[in-house]
């Protein structure tokens, strides 16, 4: 029986590299997604065709759910254990950025609310919601060992004064990555971040031009923009069961950003 993963934020960028990479390792996929079911069928299709190539066969379903809201992330799991019947993966990736890239001292109510029920509200309680259903199943199955995983950013730790509200909420998801680390580990149930650097996506096509002429002049040593395969690749690797003695970790995948230099 394959393994199964929930992708929250799937349809496009990130989360679409990540399911790739999942189904590559043979996943089944919960394909999750807020408004663009277009976009979720066609990563479906892309999946399971990526995981016939490399010999293995997949099951992959779309579900539409907005993660700030307990009435979809409630559905999410519930379809979910409909279809398959177990979970041994949550990524939790989507997220949105700021509703408009205003100066901090203008910054709204509108935006800070929304931003923080995408990005670290639903974070908390699918998570939550996904630990109770993995508890409950690794007291029948021993041989299970799920995982969490969810996607930060640079920004949990780089001021940008024009996004407070993403910056913070992205902060405050590195100690939910610590809390529920601490918490599952009694069950076995390990608990990473993903931190992102600057990857080519919607979210950061509005200001290609900027990170253009960044990364040219050197603000990271390797001297690309990310790709959303590049964190679907670390996702892949962490969802495997070859490091047993670590939890609570961020895994840097920002082509060395994190590394302060003189």
């Amino acid at each position: 029986m394959n393994r199964v993963a929930i992708v929250t934020g799937a349809s496009r960028g990130i989360g679409r590299g990540i399911s790739l990479e999942l189904a590559k390792k043979g996943f089944d996929l919960a394909i999750n997604y807020c408004t663009r079911q277009d976009a979720a069928e066609f990563t479906s299709q892309l999946c399971r065709r990526q995981a016939e190539e490399n010999g293995v066969a997949i099951q992959t379903f779309e579900v539409q759910a907005d993660i700030g809201l307990d009435s979809d992330r409630d559905r999410l799991i519930a379809q979910t254990k409909d279809r398959f019947g177990r979970l041994d993966l949550l990524v939790n990736n989507a997220g949105i950025t700021s509703l408009e890239r205003s100066d901090l001292l203008h910054s709204t109510e509108e935006s800070f609310d929304r931003v923080m029920n995408v990005n670290l509200k639903g974070p908390f309680f699918l998570t939550q919601a996904a630990a109770a259903w993995m508890i409950n199943d690794g007291i029948l199955h021993k041989d299970r060992r799920p995982k969490i995983i969810s996607i930060g950013s640079i920004s949990s730790y780089t001021v940008s004064v024009n996004r407070g509200d993403y910056c913070m909420a992205k902060a405050a998801l590195r100690m939910m990555t610590r809390l529920y680390a601490v918490r599952l580990a009694e069950w076995g149930i390990p608990v990473y971040e993903i931190c992102p650097g600057v990857i080519q996506s919607d979210m950061t096509a509005p200001v290609k031009k900027k990170y253009d002429r960044l990364i040219a002049e050197g603000i990271t040593p390797i001297k690309r923009w990310g790709l959303p395969e590049d964190v679907g690749a670390a996702v892949a690797r962490l969802a495997d069961d070859r490091i047993e003695f670590c939890t609570g970790e961020v895994f840097n995948v920002d082509g060395g950003f994190h590394i302060r230099q003189l």
